[in-house]
């Protein structure tokens, strides 16, 4: 029987350690760690979000259970004391860093968008974690309400999180989505809530494509009208010019585009700078947003990132970045396999096998385990 390390180490092969370590050394803060590194801090944490764990003391009686399997991982005994001043004192940048390493691994295996055009597609959006204020006293949100907000730029080649800053929950939409540093030929589908005339008409100056859905109380002028094709439940494809005072901001001409959906009969319009592809495709361009809003949904529901372990605002960063890493984690895995399974069918067997010493792809693929060598002990007896 080939020899198989830990699913969980398998797993962790993505970050190599020594790469890990120099992140470490650039993201330290303070004196030399002594009873803890940074490596034992990110497995721990890492196997908390894939097992599930809801606090200190069930991570670390878990870990306390697979000593014997993390030996060769580096990680030693942890306690909960010394978990719990790493996450608070240890800058969370170092799971930023980390995050953006494996986002590039992933990209190199990640799919297409499934458009027939070659440019990069994205979707803004951004999602409000509740917080208890009394426990989190720096995530103010409302008078009486704490929340921090995650906003996140999703590359539909892959749905991979290709955008992600995490900021206090007063921070709006649209002044995340002017800081992201989208590239140029790109297009982006984001949702009424992004409304910015002047940041519409900088996209267009910066060469990329917008597709949003137009306000209900928006000013605008018909310059021109062109016919829609039968059968695509188009209503209108026309080019127009915004004349409201807030709308002067953008003086370029924009394409809006009505469409009807035939299962609901709901109308939808939708506004663009884009003016070469038909109509259609730009529907199902806004239609493809959705998929930031399964995305949102899926961490919220696998991961721990609505939960804490902790109650300082370096904690609770380092908790959320290290979640994103896990989901880079598990796409690069299904990326690489090749595998039919849904990522939240991949997490369960993961969360079943972690600590199990057989090989990962196998796992994945479903192949039954290589039977175990009889044990020379147990054939002696029976002799």
């Amino acid at each position: 029987m080939a020899h198989s390390s830990t699913v969980l180490a398998q797993m962790l092969k993505l970050s190599p350690r020594h790469e890990f370590e120099t992140l470490a050394r650039e993201h330290h803060q303070g004196r030399k760690l002594r009873k803890i590194s940074r490596w034992v801090q990110f497995v721990a944490m890492a196997s908390a979000q894939l097992t599930g764990r809801a606090s200190l003391r069930d991570l670390l009686g878990n870990l306390a259970a697979q000593s014997s399997k993390l030996y060769h991982l580096g990680v030693g005994l942890v306690t909960r004391s010394s978990l719990a001043r790493t996450n608070e004192k240890q800058p969370w940048t170092l799971y930023e860093a980390l995050f953006f390493r494996l986002l590039s691994r992933c990209q190199q295996q990640a799919p297409g968008h499934g458009f027939r055009f070659k440019h990069k597609l994205f979707s803004l959006d951004a999602s409000t974690i509740d917080v208890c204020l009394s426990m989190f006293p720096w995530a103010r949100f409302r008078q009486a309400k704490g929340a921090i907000k995650l906003h996140v730029g999703l590359d539909h080649a892959g749905m991979l999180p290709t955008f992600v800053s995490i900021t206090d929950g007063k921070t709006h939409d649209v002044t995340a989505g002017r800081a992201l540093a989208l590239p140029t030929g790109s297009i982006v589908a984001f949702d009424r809530g992004y409304t910015d005339y002047t940041w519409y008409n900088q996209l267009n100056d910066r060469g990329i494509s917008f597709v949003t859905r137009q306000k209900r109380n928006a000013r605008y002028r018909v310059i021109e009208r062109r016919k829609t094709k039968a059968g695509q439940n188009l209503t209108c494809d026309q080019t127009i010019e915004l004349t409201s005072s807030k709308g002067k901001t953008c003086p370029i001409p924009l394409r809006r585009v009505g469409y009807r959906d035939p299962e609901t009969g709901k109308k939808y319009v939708f506004l663009t700078n884009n003016f070469k592809l038909a109509a259609a495709t730009i529907a199902a361009i806004y239609k493809s947003r959705w998929q930031i809003e399964l995305f949102f949904k899926w961490i919220k529901q696998n991961l721990k990132i609505k939960t804490f372990l902790g109650t300082s605002k370096n904690a609770v960063m380092t908790q959320i970045w290290i979640a994103m890493c896990v989901y880079l984690l598990l796409a690069y895995l299904k990326f690489t396999s090749r595998t039919g399974r849904s990522l939240q069918q991949i997490l369960r067997l993961l969360q079943l096998n972690l600590f199990e010493r057989r090989s990962l792809l196998e796992l994945i693929d479903d192949s039954p385990p290589e039977p175990e060598p009889p044990d020379p002990q147990q054939a002696l007896v029976l002799a």
